[in-house]
């Protein structure tokens, strides 16, 4: 088989979803808890508030690990916490729901009449003792007065961040576009300009990379949920005109002759749950960077920042976006590993895909020069513990440069440019 170094023209294709579809449900629901938890941990915390065990409200002490599932007709609610305040799962549940738009047993769910089961259950006092004291602190290899050094990771294992120069915030081309083209499906719906569209939706985006460089968009694919009487041809035009022409002109991006596919299948009426079941997590790649770079072994929705496997991976991507950014390689990966209730990250690798115009080692030098990696020093650079979580679950958790998405920030520029000796 022919290695892809071997030719310098290719197509690479990325994936993006609706909020609409059943695993971004599962998704937003999950985070959606998550900040409820966080807005009323700090409310009581505000006031003072003392538990009877003698606990106080902190948000500082807030963990989640919440997990949702959707099939046909009910959403199931699970996993663990820790949190002195009391949230309306339910209501909460079908609130998101609703947001989303199945407001309808038309549309083959229904917010208002779907079950609801909450299996939320108290987080396991042994995971909680390694990220409240670390390793380095019960070990007396740490000073326990040291914040950064207190908490430890809270979890074990690998996360990757990435970024290149193929789009203005820095993301690769293909899943940057598939995203874009959801969130663009998704307004028309809302805001009634195609009234017949329904949540549940799929895009796909096909780009031409000559010498690695993205030169055409070849094939876009759009899968629609729709209303019974709409046929296909109808669709296509709609789209054509009010969701991909609008998309590639604000981006500025050439797809003139691009084969375009919308509902291959012919018909995309049975969506949501009703069609598929969701799980929460199960869409990493859609989350991330559409296959381009990496994904480590964790998902992100419904977890708090001590869970590396989130901070971690939005710290990563904000080293690789500042080393991009500063013009020292073209594109950049990061991979960061942790130990569970270790504060320090096991290891820290850089690699610029031969893109780099400075020594590699000199970029990693400056790498740990200028960025703290430990979770507590990542949640208190990037203030995560506001809570801006559902907002990240749906469109990527990066390349939307939005005030809550600090991990976007080209902040580090000057510093790793001065680390580098430049």
């Amino acid at each position: 088989m022919e290695n892809r170094e071997e030719h310098s023209s290719y197509l690479f294709t990325s994936e993006s979803v609706t909020e609409g579809h059943p695993d971004k449900m599962c998704d937003q629901i999950s985070d959606a808890i998550l900040d409820a938890i966080l807005t009323r941990e700090a409310e009581l915390a505000k006031v003072g508030y003392v538990a009877p065990d003698g606990s106080a409200a902190d948000v500082s002490a807030v963990r989640t690990a919440v997990e949702t599932f959707t099939t046909t007709g009910i959403i199931t609610v699970m996993g663990e916490v820790r949190t002195q305040a009391y949230v309306d799962v339910e209501g909460i549940v079908r609130d998101v729901v609703e947001d989303i738009g199945y407001t309808s047993d038309d549309f083959g769910f229904n917010a208002r009449t779907c079950a609801v089961s909450n299996y939320i259950h108290a987080q396991s006092a042994d995971i909680a003792a390694g990220v409240d004291e670390s390793y380095e602190v019960q070990n007396g290899q740490a000073d326990a007065d040291d914040p950064y050094e207190r908490i430890g990771a809270g979890d074990q294992g690998v996360m990757f961040g990435y970024a290149c120069n193929e789009t203005s915030t820095l993301m690769p081309m293909p899943i940057y576009l598939a995203h874009r083209l959801a969130e663009r499906l998704t307004a028309v719906r809302k805001n009634a300009t195609l009234p017949y569209l329904r949540p549940d939706g799929k895009t796909q985006v096909s780009v031409r990379y000559e010498d690695d460089k993205p030169v055409r968009v070849e094939k876009v694919l759009i899968s629609t949920q729709h209303a019974p009487e709409k046929t296909t041809a109808e669709i296509k035009a709609d789209l054509i005109k009010w969701v991909i022409e609008p998309v590639f002109a604000a981006e500025g991006v050439a797809w003139d002759g691009a084969e375009i596919f919308v509902n291959p299948t012919g018909r995309f009426v049975v969506g949501g749950p009703m069609g598929d079941t969701g799980l929460t997590g199960r869409k990493i790649i859609v989350d991330t960077y559409g296959g381009r770079g990496r994904h480590g072994g964790g998902a992100f929705s419904g977890k708090d920042c001590t869970k590396v496997d989130r901070s971690a991976a939005y710290a990563a991507r904000w080293v690789a976006k500042n080393i991009v950014a500063a013009g020292l390689a073209d594109a950049c990966e990061i991979e960061l590993s942790y130990a569970i209730g270790v504060a320090n990250p096991l290891s820290v690798y850089v690699d610029t895909k031969g893109t780099n115009t400075v020594p590699v080692s000199t970029i990693e030098r400056a790498v740990n020069t200028v960025f703290d990696l430990r979770p507590a020093a990542i949640i208190d650079a990037l203030d995560l513990r506001r809570p801006i979580f559902r907002k990240t679950s749906a469109y990527g958790h990066f390349g939307r440069e939005l005030p809550e998405f600090t991990w976007e920030r080209t902040d580090k520029v000057d510093e790793l440019r001065a680390a580098c000796g430049l």
